[in-house]
């Protein structure tokens, strides 16, 4: 692939007044301009772009936008994930699949195809890197708006005693989808998928449950502690993200789910570990038989590690793609190695690349990274009442 020259290097969000990076429905021409330009550099095939930078200003007079044809969409949102600074898993950007469903804005048809997009992205346990693009902000238009974080989402139910059965995390979203009308399953339990909840100004607001059958999940085994798969722990198998809004030369889509793969400290070491999570650290410590009488026996990052190679384990007993940390830092290196030679800034939050388990262990712990975050990129959408964002 083209080296892309600096002069026309995708536009660093630093160069923006906070404004213009919102979601508006109005028009940057200069940020459309440097995204068709960028679009041909690195596909010198499309021919000069002059005539496409023509249709653009002329199409943008008329209706105050324009519209990306789908070699556009497809490259935006691809280059979208290359620039995502808080994912280390970039290294296969070019092999995301684009649904173009920017027809779509009615919150029923959003809920439909947000299930095929799981369908498509399970792939019965191979899981493949999928992004689906709903209608887009315009001038005069609403667009669609997904209240879930991630298109699959686990209920929470806080009990008599303050606690919590579920993940804790989705207190919020589950107190919104009772409201809304959700009827919870009769006898609850610590696994309850949420329902879809999408809205559109001028439509109905749907609220849509997922069929199990929808649903790819990895109940949780050990190899050495055959105790560990009998306690139900489990995890949904396609990473979703749904509340993040897509930013392509200018054009705002406020609902673009999108997924990669597991890495298996995101479910180990976060989503069942962390205390307001599932919080089960402290519970595998006993059933280990380890000293919990003081933080120096280091009780906790034994559980962790362990609940971390359940987690890899099952995955691969289950035949469900998961990646490791040490692999995937690996990865992300070789990623940054090619962005590099093909004359590109790779953009990266330490924080996030650095993996939450044995960082120092890892590659990525000792480098510093550039800050800069690039267009086309991934940005928090308008955050649903009582909801929270992703992060």
């Amino acid at each position: 692939m083209t080296p892309v020259p600096t002069d026309v290097m995708p536009r660093s969000l630093s160069a923006h007044p906070p404004a213009q990076v919102e979601n508006t429905g109005e028009i940057d021409i200069a940020e459309a301009e440097d995204f068709v330009r960028q679009h041909h550099t690195e596909h010198p095939d499309l021919g000069p772009v002059e005539a496409r930078l023509a249709e653009v200003h002329a199409e943008i007079a008329a209706t105050g936008t324009y519209r990306h044809t789908t070699a556009e969409l497809t490259f935006g949102a691809r280059v979208a994930w290359r620039n995502s600074s808080r994912c280390i898993g970039r290294l296969y950007w070019r092999s995301l699949k684009v649904r173009d469903q920017r027809e779509v804005s009615a919150p029923a048809d959003v809920a439909k195809e947000c299930v095929e997009h799981l369908r498509v992205a399970t792939n019965k346990g191979k899981i493949r890197p999928v992004i689906t693009v709903f209608a887009p902000a315009e001038p005069g238009t609403h667009a669609p708006q997904i209240d879930n974080e991630q298109i699959i989402r686990y209920a929470a139910y806080r009990g008599t005693d303050g606690g919590v059965l579920g993940d804790a995390r989705n207190l919020a979203l589950t107190e919104l989808a009772l409201k809304r009308g959700w009827k919870p399953p009769a006898t609850r339990g610590p696994f309850d998928v949420l329902p879809l909840m999408v809205t559109c100004k001028g439509h109905e607001p749907a609220l849509v449950e997922i069929a199990a059958d929808d649903v790819l999940e990895v109940s949780l085994s050990h190899p050495d502690f055959p105790w560990l798969g009998t306690l139900g722990v489990k995890w949904h198998a396609v990473p979703a993200i749904s509340n993040m809004r897509l930013r392509i030369g200018g054009i705002d889509y406020p609902s673009a789910p999108f997924n990669g793969w597991y890495m298996g400290t995101e479910i180990g070491a976060r989503n069942l570990a962390d205390s307001d999570r599932y919080d089960l650290l402290p519970y595998l410590a006993k059933r280990m038989g380890l000293d919990m009488s003081s933080e120096a026996t280091l009780w906790r990052d034994r559980a962790l590690v362990e609940l971390n190679r359940a987690v890899l384990h099952s995955f691969a007993e289950a035949g469900v793609t998961i990646t490791d940390h040490h692999t995937e830092s690996q990865r992300f290196l070789t990623h940054l190695e090619r962005e590099e030679a093909a004359g590109r800034s790779c953009p990266a939050d330490w924080s996030w690349i650095v993996p939450p388990v044995s960082g120092g262990l890892t590659p990525v712990y000792h480098r510093y990274y550039d800050t800069d975050e690039l267009l086309p990129n991934f940005f928090p959408a308008s955050k649903p009442s009582g909801c929270p964002v992703a992060h």
